[in-house]
């Protein structure tokens, strides 16, 4: 493994992780689903070091957190969760990373993918479980009660990540070998 690769492992690892301890803060406030405190780490992980990591990260954060918290509950919300966390996850990589996008087209349209990707997830599962879910409640749980969590996510990320790239802790897309 190089040294690169080996990066990218600990870098993912330290987003799964922040990825379990930021929604234990925000929801001892009360802020977790207003701040959407997972997928801050999430997206940050793909922007940082690439699609499938990003994926990873985005499909095991969310089991990880039920399992040891019980938030969110497995089924149907974690599982949901799992392909919308994904979704951003390998989103945001394949765009900044991959094909090389401006950071905040990249950011927004992972978001608005992984919340595409939530929608069509929720749907089925929470049919599966017999539970109601339809547009309005799609269109509230995704972009109004997380208003203030998608605001932070596009004031912070681009930041963080830029800052890291500046700073030479991970490598810019334009400096990536091909």
């Amino acid at each position: 493994m190089n040294h690169s690769q080996t990066k990218n492992l600990v870098g993912t690892a330290l987003c799964i992780a922040l990825g379990l301890i930021l929604p234990q803060v925000f929801h001892l406030i009360g802020a977790g689903p207003v701040f959407l405190p997972m997928h801050i780490p999430v997206l940050l992980c793909g922007l940082c070091f690439g699609w499938p990591f990003g994926l990873i990260c985005g499909a095991v954060t969310p089991l990880l957190s039920s399992v040891m918290t019980g938030m969110p509950p497995l089924f149907p919300t974690g599982t949901a969760m799992v392909f919308e966390l994904a979704a951003y996850g390998a989103l945001s990589g394949l765009l900044y990373r991959k094909f090389r996008q401006n950071i905040y087209l990249s950011l927004i349209a992972a978001m608005l993918g992984g919340r595409v990707v939530s929608g069509l997830a929720s749907a089925i599962f929470y049919g599966v479980a017999g539970k109601a879910y339809g547009l309005q409640i799609f269109l509230t749980g995704a972009f109004v009660t997380g208003l203030p969590g998608i605001i932070l996510q596009i004031l912070i990320v681009p930041v963080l990540v830029i800052v890291l790239e500046k700073s030479r802790v991970i490598s810019s897309p334009g400096l990536m070998k091909v």
